[in-house]
């Protein structure tokens, strides 16, 4: 039993079952023994390799995006340059070097990190300098936001709900003999359809930071891409856990695994229309990369060099690799033109 499975066990021992979201964030979160509170997990020693750490391209591609929306909307200045979950600050670092070479970007930005672990606020800060830690993008004043989030909303806590005979239940984290186990809470008045045994999920974090999002860009300006796994009005249970790069179950070693769940990009759609702004139909990681430019890229880089170019060209973009499995939606506001690689969603479309 790990330290924070035995703090678990004790909280739910005296107040009873806790929801799959409390236990997300405990064990992400928690300030001892939380897995983002006490250790690097980017890379190959750590339980997973995210777009920016397979290679810098990525992260150029992504800033020189931002860099054509920044133009396209006349080049505001100054403007805030976000990310939420940011990692070791890798992603960042290649979308700088990249829109140093855009005229009077740089010296407009404003650099903004959105971390809620202090150990990981301490690794950006020695790879980038002293950046500015925010809370949100509230915390940007009146300025126009541009903001890249990667593999930001699917670590974002959640809840699950299951079809009973009797309506929905929450699916809720309480104790057998064995230790930690999944169980059901008593029925709720979920509006969705759904035959008995099937599993949704709800993401209301998420839903949040991008209404949040779309409110400040249609108000201020701006852009926000997000990049995620997942898909269009998901279904069924994407609870997951990763450790040393394989998965295991959840429940299994508490503050030691990462834990995650694909993003349903139509609630993300959902809450940008709320937030007024308009949201973009979600492509493919590979198509979106294609569509910038990465096959030339990584051609470029090859050329002079780089041997490592063309298989990351391939993990990134290919179907069988991160290419399909990865989707990616933009925010812009009303009148604005299009962010680069994307294409509006028409309001209460059915499927994208």
């Amino acid at each position: 039993m790990t330290p924070l499975a035995g703090i678990i066990a004790a909280r739910i021992r005296a107040t009873g079952p806790i929801t799959l979201a409390d236990y997300m964030q405990i064990c992400l979160m928690d300030s001892r023994h939380g897995y983002y509170a006490t250790r690097d997990p980017f890379g190959v020693a750590g339980d997973f390799i995210t777009a920016p750490e397979v290679h810098q391209m990525f992260g150029e591609l992504c800033g020189l995006a931002l860099a054509q929306a920044w133009l396209d909307q006349g080049a505001p200045a100054p403007f805030a340059l976000v990310e939420p979950g940011p990692g070791r600050g890798t992603l960042m670092a290649d979308m700088l070097r990249a829109i140093r070479q855009v005229p009077g970007m740089i010296s407009a930005a404003e650099v903004a990190l959105i971390e809620a672990s202090a150990h990981l606020r301490g690794v950006q800060r020695d790879r980038l300098g002293a950046v500015t830690h925010i809370g949100g993008v509230e915390d940007t004043g009146s300025k126009p936001l541009f903001m890249i989030g990667n593999e930001f909303i699917d670590a974002l806590p959640i809840r699950q709900y299951q079809r009973t005979t009797d309506g929905w239940r929450e699916r809720m984290v309480g104790l057998s003999d064995d230790g930690l186990r999944m169980g059901l809470g008593p029925v709720v008045p979920l509006a969705r359809a759904g035959s008995e045994g099937d599993i949704v999920e709800e993401c209301p974090e998420g839903a949040a930071f991008a209404e949040a999002a779309a409110r400040h860009i249609a108000r201020h300006g701006g852009a926000a891409i997000l990049i995620d796994y997942g898909s269009w009005n998901g279904f069924g249970d994407t609870f997951q856990a990763l450790r040393d790069h394989a998965p295991e179950d959840p429940l299994a070693h508490p503050g030691q695994a990462d834990l995650t769940a694909h993003v349903d990009f139509a609630a993300l759609a959902a809450a940008a229309w709320r937030g007024g702004a308009i949201v973009s139909r979600p492509v493919r990681q590979g198509d979106w990369l294609c569509a910038l430019g990465a096959d030339a890229r990584a051609a470029r880089l090859a050329a002079a060099g780089d041997t490592g170019a063309m298989a990351a060209l391939r993990r990134l973009t290919h179907p069988s690799e991160m290419g399909h499995l990865f989707k990616v939606i933009a925010i812009w506001p009303k009148g604005a033109p299009p962010v680069p690689g994307f294409v509006a969603l028409e309001a209460h479309a059915d499927d994208a």
